[in-house]
């Protein structure tokens, strides 16, 4: 999903882009593609937000930070969980990808390699530090439960996996 493809007023994209998820500070909420609908009406900004995965703890806490964001500038800010449909990694913008590998983290492959890796059963998660796709599964959760723990086995580097999540 694109911002074009979203409901999101073009002058609330500075303030939301302002905006980071607290478990990946490199992302902003646009970045991770969560934010559904941001309109303003009478003077109230309206944000639909839909979490990565259901019962996300971080979810509180970006309702907070948008709260705070459009307070700075004199907004009122509704937010409004949105369940279905489903958030899905497809809808992490190419930049939030490209930010993600930077910060250390591998971005997440399609759907069959994702069962693929996480079964052991192919090597294709690409190391953040190297590149080599010379990595294997440490644990199906990392430091988050939408993340897996991998290893390097040609640099040694152990680093997080974002799962694929349709």
């Amino acid at each position: 999903m694109t911002l074009t493809e979203t409901n999101i007023e073009k002058h609330l994209i500075p303030v939301l882009k302002t905006v980071s998820d607290p478990e990946i500070p490199v992302l902003t909420v646009l970045d991770l593609g969560v934010i559904r609908e941001a309109v303003e009406k009478d003077n109230i900004v309206k944000i639909k937000l839909t979490p990565t995965y259901s019962g996300c703890p971080a979810m509180d806490v970006i309702a907070d930070d948008l709260t705070a964001a459009f307070a700075k500038i004199g907004k009122k800010v509704s937010v409004e969980l949105v369940l279905s449909p489903a958030w899905s990694t497809d809808w992490i913008s190419e930049e939030g990808l490209q930010k993600m590998e930077e910060y250390g983290i591998a971005r997440p492959l399609s759907e069959t390699h994702d069962k693929d890796v996480l079964l052991g059963e192919k090597k294709l998660v690409k190391c953040p530090q190297c590149a080599s796709t010379n990595t294997h599964l440490v644990s199906q959760f990392g430091s988050t439960a939408c993340k897996a723990l991998f290893k390097c086995d040609d640099c040694h580097e152990p680093f997080d996996y974002f799962k694929c999540l349709k």
